[in-house]
């Protein structure tokens, strides 16, 4: 037995032959999502599946990503990227989202609906952005949807539109989404006086059980005849909200925000952070991605502020143009930042039901965004 063959041969089936200084720069990339996650908690439970993910992507040899091949099945994430890929996995994320929101603000004041959409102006600013940057339509309609803040919507358009960013979108909108605090309050403090930020809300009207068992079913038929290609996240956002709201189906409710929800995010997640690999992620394109993603956010904020400014004039002052911040849909993140900004200017300001309803808005705002792309780019 030739001792010194067989070390060469184990050597050689080791990942670290294969290993470039691309797989370990992607490897130290994850440990900083990982540290972003843990120790700052920016969106943990995301990031660390996608920075974990990220880490398996950029082991040479490892069969966990790889397709099948000489009549050996394929690795484990190579199979769970179907849930991304077949577009099953963020409409499943949505019946979970779904189950969790409440509605009740946005059908108590309906006017609000018009923050939510204004703050998709970011999508579409983003989306010229980067179209002069060099991307194509198609993948400039994915990246602009960044700007939703909503991760899911942003995967299922870029699996469609762009499924070659899928990575970097991906990594871009969550970690936005974590930076909502840090983004959103000098943008809202430019653009409205202390006076504004100082206006103190009338309380919300009590929404009854039939508006909100009424509203997903005329949601889904809206939006779904008029956007098709939306319809599975429009769907299973609705669906997920009537399990919510219809009082008879508790254990469904309670199963679409705990224990599916938990189960799809780690398979959606791990399997977008397996599309991290050095030769997909680390490119100039992926640089313009996460700079664009900034652009985005603070356009959406931006778009909601102003036209909360002239709700503002409009309405005499009974509208405070905070919460038009919280029409991107990073919910509950963005509602709660539009509280936070208007109590440091007037203490008695309770800004967060009345900006949930645009908060809420934004989530079906960038659906809809999103359901026009894909309606005039596919």
């Amino acid at each position: 037995m030739d001792v010194g063959a067989l070390t060469q041969k184990l050597w050689e089936t080791t990942g670290f032959v294969g290993l470039s200084w691309g797989n370990v720069v992607m490897i130290l990339i994850s440990v900083l999502l990982l540290y972003l996650a843990i120790a700052k908690k920016f969106e943990p439970l995301l990031l660390i599946p996608i920075a974990f993910g990220a880490i398996l992507a950029n082991l040479p040899n490892a069969p966990i990503i790889n397709p099948p091949s000489d009549g050996m099945p394929g690795g484990l994430l190579y199979y769970l990227s179907f849930g991304v890929e077949k577009e099953i996995f963020p409409p499943l994320i949505f019946l979970g989202v779904g189950a969790m929101t409440d509605f009740g603000p946005l059908l108590a004041n309906p006017s609000t609906v018009l923050l939510g959409a204004a703050a998709q102006v970011g999508v579409f600013i983003a989306m010229i952005v980067s179209k002069a940057l060099g991307f194509t339509l198609s993948q400039s309609a994915a990246i602009g949807i960044i700007g939703g803040a909503d991760g899911p919507t942003a995967i299922f358009t870029a699996m469609k539109l762009a499924p070659e960013l899928v990575g970097p979108i991906a990594v871009a909108a969550y970690t936005y989404m974590a930076l909502v605090p840090l983004i959103q309050p000098p943008i809202m403090r430019a653009l409205t006086t202390k006076e504004e930020r100082s206006t103190v809300m009338t309380q919300l009207r009590q929404v009854s059980q039939t508006e909100k068992i009424i509203f997903p079913v005329a949601v889904t038929v809206i939006v779904s005849l008029l956007l098709p290609e939306i319809a599975p996240l429009i769907g299973m956002l609705m669906l997920g909200n009537l399990f919510r709201e219809c009082g008879v189906v508790d254990r469904l409710s309670k199963t679409a925000q705990n224990e599916l929800m938990n189960i799809v995010v780690i398979f959606l997640a791990t399997s977008v952070g397996a599309t991290m690999s050095a030769e997909t992620f680390l490119t100039v394109d992926t640089i313009k991605i996460i700079c664009l993603g900034v652009v985005a956010f603070a356009g959406g904020t931006a778009g909601g502020v102003l036209l909360g400014k002239l709700m503002y004039y409009v309405t005499g002052g009974k509208v405070n143009p905070l919460i038009g911040s919280a029409g991107v849909s990073a919910v509950p993140m963005a509602a709660r930042v539009s509280q936070k900004v208007g109590a440091e200017e007037n203490p008695d300001n309770f800004l967060l039901m009345h900006a949930m309803g645009p908060n809420v808005a934004g989530v079906i705002g960038t659906a809809v965004a999103a359901g026009v792309m894909l309606s005039l780019l596919l």
